[in-house]
């Protein structure tokens, strides 16, 4: 028997070809959603990657400026060790304890020391009879004098060293002083008080001393080796 196909040609044609578009349209739709699905994964992680980066960058940016403020705090605490030491060199060219060796050296036999007092003050003006009349250019000329040697309030200062003892005599209180009075680290050394004290049966002088300390006393390593060899016989260990 046979069979009679009354189905036109072209209609099955156009039948397999709408079913191979339809599947091309289906493959077309997955890879564009695998694409699209791809490219929001990769945007997510890019914007996860640029987050952490921003964090990074914050925790970097802190670190940097907590390493200045550290670096600027050195700084400083270096600068402010500095001018303490100028200070204190200013404020004490003359070490104490070699101020005091020296003038535990220059004790004749019988001559202790009871005080010592160290008074640093500002210097007062000389008096003048022309103080009143003085001008407007005398005083600016003063005032560029001072700051042409740099001169600061610290170096200004002057200090006065008060000193009480006890003596066998008068005589040991003025070959003391004499002593004073050749050192190269004092000037103006004077008598204020000089009295009768009695312990037991023996007598002593009581005597109290000023004097100042040289503006311009600056020690040499060998100056202070050598007041410090001195002290070593006496009872100050320096």
């Amino acid at each position: 028997m046979v069979n009679i196909n009354f189905v036109p040609d072209d209609y099955i044609q156009n039948n397999e070809s709408r079913r191979t578009n339809l599947m091309y349209l289906i493959l077309l739709v997955v890879i564009m959603m695998a694409l699209g699905g791809s490219f929001i994964t990769i945007k997510i992680r890019q914007r996860a990657c640029a987050t952490k980066e921003k964090l990074v960058n914050s925790r970097m940016t802190k670190m940097q400026e907590a390493i200045k403020q550290f670096d600027d705090l050195q700084v400083k605490k270096r600068a402010m060790m500095k001018t303490a030491l100028t200070t204190a060199e200013l404020l004490e060219p003359v070490p104490r304890s070699i101020l005091l060796a020296s003038l535990t050296n220059n004790l004749p036999a019988g001559v202790s020391l009871l005080k010592l007092n160290m008074i640093q003050k500002e210097p007062k003006p000389k008096p003048n009879s022309h103080a009143a009349t003085i001008s407007k250019y005398q005083a600016t000329q003063v005032e560029k004098k001072v700051a042409q040697d740099k001169l600061s309030p610290e170096q200004l200062l002057e200090t006065l060293i008060e000193i009480e003892g006890m003596a066998p005599s008068d005589l040991q209180v003025a070959s003391y002083i004499e002593c004073l009075s050749n050192s190269s680290l004092l000037d103006n050394v004077a008598l204020v008080e000089s009295k009768e004290f009695k312990i037991d049966d023996s007598t002593f002088r009581q005597f109290k001393l000023t004097a100042m300390l040289q503006k311009n006393a600056h020690l040499t390593k060998n100056d202070v080796e050598t007041i410090r060899n001195k002290a070593e016989g006496s009872v100050w260990n320096f």
